[in-house]
């Protein structure tokens, strides 16, 4: 499992484990838990928990300066509706990944049309279009897969 797998995992675990969706972490210190350089949650952070996958980050510095994620707690349709939203008119193989694991872990789709939306946009079936279109079309599939889990 990759490092930032890793630390978006113990993040994920964080938010879940709190009772208001909050997660706070000093960088240094959750980088040196984590094995890692601090960069490498920043990383995390700036790719993984955006304001398009509903999450805020607020950043307090100072001395015993923190971090903040917040996940944000929206309805499925409203949710679905702001990532479709959200992705634009093209996406590239990792946002797209995060975006459906995202969705799956968040219960914003089932597990069955995780994996039907995985394939769908997997890079055997992209092969087939043009690699100037690649990223409009995973970005049309991913749109249209998730506005039919509207509930």
């Amino acid at each position: 499992m990759k490092m930032s797998d890793i630390i978006t995992q113990a993040i994920i675990k964080m938010l879940d484990e709190s009772v208001d969706n909050k997660a706070e972490i000093q960088r240094n210190e959750f980088a040196e838990m984590m094995g890692c350089v601090p960069s490498q949650i920043n990383y995390v952070l700036s790719s993984r928990f955006t304001a398009e996958q509903g999450y805020t980050i607020e950043s307090y510095r100072g001395g015993g300066g923190y971090i903040r994620i917040t996940r944000a707690k929206l309805n499925q349709p409203t949710a679905i509706m702001h990532i479709v939203n959200s992705i634009g008119n093209s996406i590239d193989p990792m946002a797209s990944r995060i975006v459906v694991e995202n969705c799956m872990r968040t219960g914003l789709i089932g597990h069955e049309a995780s994996r039907i939306l995985s394939a769908a946009i997997s890079n055997s079936v992209m092969s087939a279009v043009p690699i100037s279109s690649r990223d409009e079309v995973r970005a049309a599939i991913i749109k249209q897969i998730l506005l039919t889990q509207i509930q």
